[in-house]
């Protein structure tokens, strides 16, 4: 599927960037993959951190921002397959900050949009999406579901070009940063004996980088326009978390944080209208269908009316000691 493709990332010195250029450089033979990213410094230690796996020189780097869409329109030459990762996640921050998190998640997914039906080359776009964007509750949620719909919409705007864009939806990778498994590590390492627990009854998804990064490779295999693909993982107690990690712990209720929820939230009962189910993943589609030769053709099992995918009504759950076991595959991010 990458083979002999050049790929570029937005966003792609952050963790899901780094990962899949790994994946990509391991286990295919891109032509090129392209880092568009504003950091120079975090462009150099990637520069330094691939430099075994680069010995073909495949990848590129190009700092810029989606904001800039000029920028976007230079990077975007000759390149296949778009990966959109750019975005100002930091809940607190984009509440504090909300025109600049209006400026990157929602003008800089439409300037990706907008350079990739220009481009003439791209032919697959896939915007990384959050489980925040559903039903949201503090603005990096709502500033996702607006992105989320302008890449569905996208699809109306190709025409007769060769180009689709769909979605991949995921929550917090297990061991991303500020999330919680790195929270109670500091902890942890710095000999605390308690973990704080914002609510007992908190329930989240694990999902692995390299689960993620599989679901995008499916979105780039199968997608035929403005789908939503989200992975069929387990849950677990946020409570059953702290126990896996520091056995026999206090957990001390703190209370909810401002923007944060109960339970991760990937399919809403409105959405199970067209949603369908398969082996590993759901695939939630358009609801609305803008030529016969984007019309979806599932071919899995349509799931059953009022159904919602929830870390708190899922049917596959973690125990403590299947928590424990995964634990020693998550490589905490620096």
């Amino acid at each position: 599927m990458l083979n002999d493709k050049t790929i570029l990332i937005t966003g792609g010195t952050g963790s899901f960037g780094k990962s899949f250029t790994r994946y990509a450089l391991t286990h295919y033979h891109p032509k090129k993959i392209i880092i568009y990213s504003r950091d120079e410094f975090k462009q150099f230690m990637m520069q330094n951190e691939f430099r075994e796996l680069n010995r073909e020189n495949q990848l590129r780097f190009f700092i810029g921002d989606v904001r800039d869409k000029d920028r976007l329109h230079r990077a975007l030459e000759g390149v296949d397959y778009v990966i959109h990762a750019a975005a100002l996640k930091q809940v607190p921050a984009c509440e504090y900050n909300p025109d600049e998190a209006i400026k990157t998640n929602i003008h800089g997914a439409q300037n990706v949009i907008d350079a990739s039906l220009e481009s003439g080359s791209v032919r697959k776009v896939v915007a990384l999406s959050t489980d925040k964007a559903v039903n949201p509750v503090n603005l990096y949620g709502g500033t996702k579901l607006v992105s989320d719909k302008l890449f569905i919409a996208a699809n109306a705007y190709a025409g007769s070009k060769d180009i689709c864009f769909s979605i991949v939806r995921y929550g917090n990778v297990a061991g991303s940063r500020g999330s919680v498994i790195p929270f109670f590590h500091n902890i942890i390492k710095n000999g605390g004996q308690e973990l704080p627990i914002t609510d007992y009854r908190m329930t989240r998804f694990w999902i692995s980088l390299t689960e993620g990064i599989e679901l995008v490779i499916k979105a780039l295999e199968e997608a035929k326009g403005g789908e939503t693909f989200i992975s069929k993982i387990p849950s677990f107690k946020v409570t059953d978390l702290a126990q896996a990690m520091l056995p026999g712990c206090q957990m001390p209720e703190v209370g909810i944080r401002e923007g944060e929820k109960l339970h991760e939230i990937m399919v809403t009962v409105e959405d199970s209208m067209t949603t369908w189910e398969y082996d590993k993943h759901f695939i939630v589609y358009p609801q609305m269908v803008w030529s016969e030769s984007r019309r979806p053709q599932p071919t899995g099992k349509k799931v059953a009316e009022g159904f919602a995918y929830s870390s708190g009504s899922n049917a596959d759950w973690l125990g403590v000691e299947q928590i424990r076991e995964l634990l020693k595959t998550v490589e905490l991010e620096k």
